[in-house]
């Protein structure tokens, strides 16, 4: 019993003593960290780098976290290694048999494996914020968009659906409002043209125009669409003025009341209030229209959950396109072909074929976890889906199987119209060239850009200066002058 005891007390003395030096050994690293700390920066200092110095320096306070959080796991095992040799000489001294190395080796892999584990995890927690603003930072370095904005076009009483450019001369620009008008406009002077007033104080949802007649079609919460015909005249061009200056001076949080206070001007005009054709047969709102190739024919979606072809010349119905298991977000037609691709909440988007008159297919798309909010075709025989699940997504129509590229965003994709853009609900508009790399996004301050949701954009290479517009629920539309070599090119 005393040599028992005595052992007892010899191995705790030694515990003590390592632990002590074990303080002693963090004691001096963290005398030294200063130190090092210095040296580095001089050394860092010393290189030549274009880095900006601030990120440098943030750089290098990462890395000497991460250097620091190893170095204390390394003195952790070693800590571990003395404790297990401790334990077998203890054994040993007992007459047990035990092979102290594959135990050291086992105890010593498993808490090594255990502390790793929690240092993944904290270094992810930990420095997750601070690693984002560093992409960040790079990201912004390599933008390559110029983006300038040029025009804001104020008129509308209430929030701004849809947005569109005239295919014909005069080029002109058409807002859909839930002021229940449409208004086009001037896009040299910003002042509204003609004013549309035929569907019975009903929200205006869409707007599309003739591809070689001067008439638009209109979708409406009434259950029709319209089209009608417009003649404008416009006026004389006047200099852009600095919006960055005289625009938006008051809050970005402003109220209803301020923004009356500027709707008065560009809303004397013209106004329309018959239409050439009422298109009927839906029984829901009717939530978007748009013209197939040629003209002679329209494509309507509503929240009755079928999309209807129409006969423009007698307004009769020609097909009714069934299949959606809930109300439908979005229609849209093939610039040069009889395609029709139409969205849906089912979270799916369908590919309507009636390039035979004979046969008319449907192709069922399903790559989306939530709302498809819309669905589109490009120039480039492409068609590019967003959705609630806060991904836009790019599809070949020859290969449909599967994306060719999928960007995912931090909000869901409200439109996704044409080419290259994803408005959002968060108020931004970013650029993406169609392999989904980011190219820019469009400014948003206190002064300028978008105060309220984005609804939609639409490009136009043919509205010199401006070649994107873009609208919103704060009332207005914007036109920017977009500047990207690379996507002029593959236009």
């Amino acid at each position: 019993m005393p040599v028992e005891s005595s052992s007892s007390s010899a191995a705790s003395r030694q515990s003590k003593q390592k632990r002590k030096s074990h303080s002693l050994s963090i004691r001096r690293t963290n005398s030294t960290e200063q130190e090092r700390s210095g040296l580095h920066r001089e050394l860092i200092d010393a290189q030549d780098s274009k880095l900006p110095v601030s990120m440098r320096t943030n750089l290098l306070d990462l890395f000497s976290q991460i250097e620091r959080e190893f170095e204390s796991l390394y003195i952790e095992n070693l800590e571990l290694r003395r404790e297990i040799e401790t334990l077998n000489d203890r054994l040993a001294a007992d007459g047990q048999t035990i092979e102290g190395s594959d135990l050291a080796k086992g105890a010593l892999k498993t808490k090594a494996s255990h502390s790793t584990s929690q240092l993944s995890q904290k270094l992810k927690t930990t420095y997750k914020a601070s690693t984002s603003k560093i992409v960040s930072s790079f990201k912004a370095t390599t933008s390559r968009a110029d983006c300038q904005l040029l025009r804001e076009f104020v008129g509308h009483r209430d929030g701004i659906w849809d947005v569109s450019i005239t295919k014909t001369q005069p080029v002109v620009m058409g807002t859909a409002s839930a002021d229940h008008t449409a208004l086009l406009w001037s896009i040299e002077t910003g002042k509204s043209l003609l004013k549309y007033l035929g569907h019975q104080g009903q929200v205006f949802n869409s707007i599309k125009f003739h591809p070689t007649e001067q008439m638009a079609l209109t979708a409406s919460g009434d259950q029709t669409a319209h089209i009608w015909r417009f003649m404008v005249q416009l006026p004389t061009p006047q200099p852009l003025n600095d919006t960055t200056q005289t625009s938006c001076e008051e809050d970005a949080d402003f109220s209803d009341k301020d923004e009356a206070d500027g709707e008065a001007e560009g809303t004397d005009c013209p106004c329309v209030r018959v239409p050439i054709a009422t298109l009927r047969s839906h029984q829901g709102v009717v939530i978007a229209a748009d013209w197939l190739v040629g003209g002679r024919q329209v494509v309507t979606a509503s929240w009755d959950r079928a999309a209807n072809l129409y006969d423009v010349e007698t307004s009769e119905l020609v097909h009714s396109l069934t299949g959606h298991d809930q109300e439908l977000s979005h229609c849209c037609t093939h610039p040069t072909q009889r395609l029709v691709v139409t969205s849906s909440r089912d979270t799916t988007f369908r590919l309507w074929d009636f390039r035979d008159p004979s046969i008319h297919s449907v192709n069922v798309f399903q790559g989306h976890t939530d709302t498809v909010t819309s669905a589109v075709f490009t120039v480039g025989d492409n068609v590019v889906s967003g959705s609630d699940d806060r991904t836009v997504k790019v599809w070949d129509l020859k290969n449909m199987r599967s994306p060719m590229a999928t960007i995912r965003t931090d909000s869901a994709c409200v439109d996704e119209p044409e080419d290259h853009r994803s408005p959002h609900d968060n108020r931004q508009v970013r650029l993406f060239d169609m392999s989904g790399v980011r190219l820019a996004r469009l400014p948003r301050t206190n002064r300028q850009g978008h105060r309220r949701m984005v609804c939609c954009s639409v490009w136009c290479e043919d509205s010199a200066p401006c070649n994107l517009f873009t609208c919103g629920f704060d009332r207005q539309a914007i036109g920017w002058s977009i500047n990207i070599p690379a996507l002029l090119q593959d236009k």
